[in-house]
């Protein structure tokens, strides 16, 4: 199989953006394994029992993503980093429909060590990590996004970097700055 181009994919994504829906039928095929990467990366870390998988939240993605009608994609980064994020929403809205608690209850306490942010027990860890990008968010939203990136979505550091427009250095100082801070979110919550 011939890999794909970076630039024939942010072609075809900019194609679609601009009313091409051929460019679409043509774009799918070649991000397919790429989104079930970033799928498998995700389920990896949830709970073997889950009741969604990998191909589930691949199609669930790509119909949202379908759906995104005024999105201008700026390259093949930019479509990943929606992609993670799309996946990570799903994942938060199933954990939320299993009716864990929002703030607690039946939740247990996530640590967060050098190479993870949440445990194995992810379905109520998810939502209170979740809690926590959001009011990292509040307070510094590239921040928030390095995480949802690096960690939701699998990316590297260059192509963190590439779909913020920032530099390489500075994600490895947003990751680290973010990552202690969420520690310290996660362990203060009461």
């Amino acid at each position: 199989m011939a890999t794909t181009s970076p630039h024939e994919v942010t072609q075809l994504l900019v194609d679609w953006s601009n009313g091409n829906q051929a460019a679409l039928d043509h774009l799918m095929p070649l991000v397919d394994r790429e989104l079930h990467r970033l799928a498998h990366h995700y389920m990896r870390q949830e709970k073997p029992e889950h009741t969604l998988q990998t191909t589930a939240l691949v199609n669930e993605a790509y119909l949202r993503l379908v759906d995104q009608k005024h999105v201008h994609w700026k390259n093949r980064a930019h479509f990943f980093a929606l992609s993670a994020q799309l996946m990570r929403r799903i994942l938060v809205d199933h954990a939320r429909k299993r009716k864990y608690a929002k703030r607690g209850g039946d939740a247990q306490q996530v640590s967060l060590d050098e190479a993870m942010i949440v445990s194995r027990e992810r379905g109520a860890d998810l939502i209170a990590l979740d809690d926590a990008l959001e009011k990292l968010a509040a307070i510094d939203p590239r921040k928030s996004k390095v995480v949802e990136l690096r960690f939701f979505g699998g990316l590297s550091v260059e192509e963190t970097a590439e779909a913020l427009s920032v530099s390489p250095l500075t994600v490895k100082r947003d990751w680290s700055m973010a990552k202690a801070w969420l520690y310290n979110s996660l362990n203060n919550e009461t």
